[in-house]
């Protein structure tokens, strides 16, 4: 998991006893009460608990470091050779690394390298530079991400693009300036920054975080916020300022393939003499590496549930094959601005006959389909059920079929004077099948494909006419 909270990024370390004394002379002011006292104790901990390394031993990690990233990194599409030498790069060549390291960099926030590389490759075949991706509509930009989930990045990267080519049309070179486009926070504009333009800044993510503590054997907790300005400070102390994107992408190489969460692999560590925890745990035989760092308490996930109605509409004589209608959710929140089939959260394990009054009151309401009077049900079918899990939410979807005939045309039907209407739009299953949808719409499209395979008779698996679901509803 990446970090990107708001905190300074320094690219030298001086703890003399000068700032030491500006540190316990600081205040804060919460509410508008001073906390001297407080603040002072809370410093020192940090500093005992988190100390930074030796010139040697910062020299020497570099070294071993660099060393190790040269011979053992992953080839990745979106890594480049590193120019060692003092020739000057081609404007253009740097441009297209940094929109690359850029658009991969936030792809991979909450998300498995091996998951990432088919999607980066797709997003570079299509807009192979930030003007490309600038003349994009975020529809267009969601269709590619489909998938990868936390979609707010994907719109974000939108907004940059957009914002660095209204200014001009080149990314900025340095953290400080990166850090004012939407969606760029103190990781990104540190990758991006020392990655693509050699400057000499930190970066601190997960991976970072679990090397550093347990290079250091940092006891505190890696989520308090001093802690997380410590390791960033200590980071920023390690960075190479000769080969500060090599050396970043060495660290979290690291951590990524070597200094892992549970099963970590010391004996090819090219830090192992550094660290303290591998130390500790030689020493004591009831301690161990992965002790470190310390793992925080899990925010307990909120239970939502949610009836989802796959509406179908049939064609009449002119129009033979059926189509879907899917709503487009609200531009903020979860999932904003995705297309989805109609949905309504319910409260809690409901009945089916609950469900059922909920989805129709959504539907009239919304799309002004009123079941009672301006469409024939063809057949209406719960289709099955399933958890799907966000980081904060695990919400439980109840899927149920519903195919009518409309007594009017769809045009008509649908077209709403209300302005606070959702918007909707209708797709044959063809369509459907190529968009962009989203991980859990797309798993409930399938669900329904299924039942109909099972279920139905004919081979095309075409919903039953009306005629054959009176028969059957007699039998």
């Amino acid at each position: 998991m990446f970090l990107t909270l708001p905190l300074p990024l320094i690219s030298t370390i001086n703890m003399s006893e000068k700032n030491q004394k500006k540190n316990k002379t600081q205040k804060s002011n919460v509410n508008g009460v001073s906390k001297k006292t407080q603040t002072l104790v809370k410093t020192e901990d940090i500093e005992d608990a988190v100390s930074f390394f030796s010139k040697d031993e910062t020299h020497k990690l570099r070294a071993v470091l660099l060393d190790w990233y040269d011979h053992n990194h992953r080839v990745l599409p979106w890594r480049t050779a590193s120019n060692h030498s003092n020739v000057k790069e081609d404007e253009e060549e740097v441009e297209k690394r940094a929109y690359g390291v850029w658009v991969s960099e936030i792809m991979l926030q909450q998300t498995r390298v091996q998951t990432v590389i088919a999607y980066y490759n797709r997003w570079m075949l299509k807009w192979p530079t930030i003007h490309h991706l600038a003349k994009a509509s975020l529809e267009e930009v969601n269709e590619i991400w489909a998938g990868l989930g936390y979609y707010r990045r994907a719109r974000f990267l939108l907004e940059g693009a957009k914002k660095i080519v209204e200014e001009g049309g080149v990314i900025p070179k340095t953290a400080s300036l990166l850090r004012k486009i939407p969606g760029i926070g103190d990781y990104t504009s540190g990758a991006i920054a020392s990655i693509a333009f050699k400057e000499a800044v930190p970066v601190v993510d997960g991976n970072v975080i679990r090397v550093i503590a347990r290079l250091r054997a940092v006891s505190e907790n890696p989520k308090d916020s001093a802690i997380i300005k410590r390791f960033w400070e200590i980071a920023a102390q390690l960075v190479d300022p000769l080969r500060p994107g090599d050396f970043n992408q060495a660290l979290m190489e690291l951590g990524a393939t070597v200094c892992t969460p549970l099963n970590p692999s010391c004996s090819l560590c090219p830090a192992s003499e550094f660290c303290h925890a591998l130390s500790i745990a030689k020493r004591d035989s009831t301690a161990a590496v992965t002790d470190y760092p310390i793992k925080g308490v899990k925010v307990k996930q909120r239970a939502d549930f949610s009836a989802v109605c796959v509406v179908e509409l049939l064609g009449d004589e002119k129009q033979s094959s059926s189509k879907f209608v899917l709503v487009k959710r609200p531009d903020e929140g979860l999932l904003a601005g995705l297309w989805e089939f109609p949905s309504v959260l319910v409260a809690g394990e409901t009945s089916p006959l609950a469900r059922r009054k909920a989805t129709d009151c959504f539907l009239k309401k919304n799309l002004k389909i009123d079941i009672k009077k301006t469409c024939d049900i063809i057949l209406r079918e719960d289709v099955g059920e399933f958890v799907h899990i966000f980081s904060h939410i695990r919400l439980k979807l109840y899927v149920e079929l519903l195919v009518v005939q409309l007594k009017g045309k769809v045009d008509d039907l649908l077209k709403s004077e209300d302005e606070e209407t959702i918007t909707w739009k209708c797709v044959d299953s063809n369509a459907l099948s190529s968009m962009g949808l989203t991980t859990s719409v797309r798993k409930v499209y399938n669900m329904v494909q299924k039942f109909k395979q099972k279920r139905l008779p004919s081979k095309d698996a075409s919903p039953p006419t009306k005629k054959r679901n009176r028969t059957t509803k007699k039998n």
